[in-house]
């Protein structure tokens, strides 16, 4: 069976996007900025460039480095142009849902990037293939181009803010014109955006960790329900909704495991949060113990948090090889169990005869940190006390995160106590909702559904919508930046 017939009907995707306008050699940037935003994509990689007049692309399947590579920037002169790395959530790893996208439209060239999850994507694709539409990916990010593509769309004014305003779900998107850029950001800011400024250009990216690395200077986020034009006239910001429900839904996930510790995400250093989350587990869940051991790289900052407001002694007891990816992210259960012997090898001396605090940031399906816990045991650790940097993840994701079936989630069936069971641990302690609230900043503006069953927005289509540009009053951007 070929790898296309293997595609299933609906991916979601947890992805990364990189735009810049007016940045000489702009593929240049956008591989440095793709490059530091890999952590969020390891299947494919791709960019489009523009020189004004024409748009010329590079894509495929690997890391960053795999697919832009010799005199790969020599053949895309330009500077205007987006950037995406991808990782497919269920399984979707093929050439042909690599992006950004393009199409030809009656008023030119259009392409589009996207990371997030649409929940209506499977309405919006059956409407316009009752039409005719022939879709060429499996993705939800195509039909985009299909809204731009649209008579019905193609005769309003703001066509980009009208199709935008159809979309139900997460997503923070970036599109190149050749002679602008775009970026959008859902009503909930489920998904980050931020916008730079690197020399007379812009860059739009999303996380700041990518601006840092072409030296770019953060101005500020791409407001939740906002789409910004960049342009030879600057910044022009528009409002394509309004907030739902008076409220945003950032994803807690970001801070906890997705983001980069050197990113600034939804107003706050993930670096401070990560640590602050360590000093609250500590006092939540205090042991007594020789030594703090974190599961790289993700539960670093969360164990030195442990370690400082314990008093115990922090050491690394894991070393990560950083020629294996992010298990987590790794498209199925075959790959993530057989990446999990090959992604950490243990200091056997940092454990043996020592009781052990090994902390990690979450724990999903249980099957790393099981693993984990036996290999503490075989080199002669006295005792494993896990602690995990997130309350119990017990309800799936609809917005793109990759526990969209609670049969896969260990806590969605199982207490506490049985989970310490079932991994083999001599006690486990979660970090509480209250406690993860404690650290965040306008805790009430984030998504905490997969924690909680209480989701932001509807999670499937619904037969009564809101409006979203008619569910509050006021300027989104003013009430946004009263916020921040």
């Amino acid at each position: 069976m070929s790898l296309i017939n293997k595609i299933p009907d609906k991916p979601r995707d947890h992805c990364g996007v990189f735009a810049v306008y007016g940045v000489k050699s702009a593929p240049i940037a956008i591989y440095n900025g793709l490059f530091a935003l890999q952590h969020r994509g390891q299947e494919s990689a791709g960019m489009v460039v523009c020189d004004g007049k024409d748009m010329r692309y590079c894509k495929g399947m690997g890391l960053v480095s795999d697919v832009f590579d010799g005199d790969f920037a020599d053949h895309l002169p330009g500077d205007i142009g987006i950037g995406h790395v991808r990782y497919s959530t269920t399984g979707s790893s093929s050439p042909v849902n690599v992006q950004p996208f393009l199409a030809t439209c009656r008023d030119g060239m259009w392409a589009t990037a996207h990371n997030g999850n649409l929940v209506n994507a499977s309405e919006l694709r059956d409407n316009y293939q009752k039409k005719g539409a022939i879709f060429q990916t499996s993705t939800d990010s195509e039909i985009l181009l299909h809204q731009l593509a649209d008579p019905s769309f193609f005769s309003k004014r703001d066509r980009i803010r009208q199709a935008l305003a159809e979309l139900r779900g997460s997503f923070a998107i970036v599109i190149a014109r050749k002679d602008c850029i775009y970026a959008a950001r859902d009503p909930w800011g489920i998904k980050p955006l931020s916008i730079g400024k690197l020399g007379d250009g812009y860059v739009v990216s999303s996380e700041t960790c990518a601006m840092l690395q072409v030296g770019a200077t953060f101005l500020r986020d791409v407001v939740p329900g906002e789409l910004i034009k960049i342009s030879a006239s600057g910044i022009k910001s528009m409002r394509f909704a309004g907030v739902p429900n008076g409220r945003y839904g950032q994803c807690v996930f970001e801070h906890i495991y997705f983001a980069r510790p050197d990113s600034f995400l939804f107003g706050q250093s993930v670096y401070k949060v990560r640590t602050d989350i360590g000093r609250r587990l500590a006092t939540e869940h205090p042991v007594e113990a020789d030594v703090v051991v974190p599961i790289p790289d993700s539960g670093v900052l969360a164990a030195m948090g442990y370690a400082q407001a314990s008093g115990i002694s922090f050491e690394l007891g894991f070393i990560r090889n950083h020629y294996v990816g992010r298990t987590f992210i790794m498209p199925t259960q075959d790959s993530r169990t057989s990446s999990v012997d090959l992604k950490l090898a243990i200091v056997p001396e940092v454990v043996k005869d020592k009781r052990v605090v090994m902390v990690d940031d979450s724990i999903i399906r249980g099957t790393t940190i099981k693993k984990r816990v036996e290999i503490m045991r075989a080199c002669g650790a006295k005792e494993v006390h896990v602690r995990i940097a997130c309350p119990p993840t017990r309800h799936p994701c609809y917005f793109g995160i990759d526990f969209p079936d609670p049969s896969e989630l260990v806590a969605s069936g199982c207490s506490v106590e049985q989970v310490r069971d079932l991994i083999g641990a001599d006690s486990v302690g979660y970090l509480s909702i209250k406690g993860l609230c404690s650290v965040l900043d306008q805790p009430q503006h984030f998504c905490m559904g997969c924690f909680d069953g209480k989701y932001v927005c509807e999670t499937h289509n619904a037969t009564n919508r809101q409006t979203l540009g008619k569910s509050c009053g006021g300027n989104v951007i003013d009430r946004y930046k009263r916020k921040k």
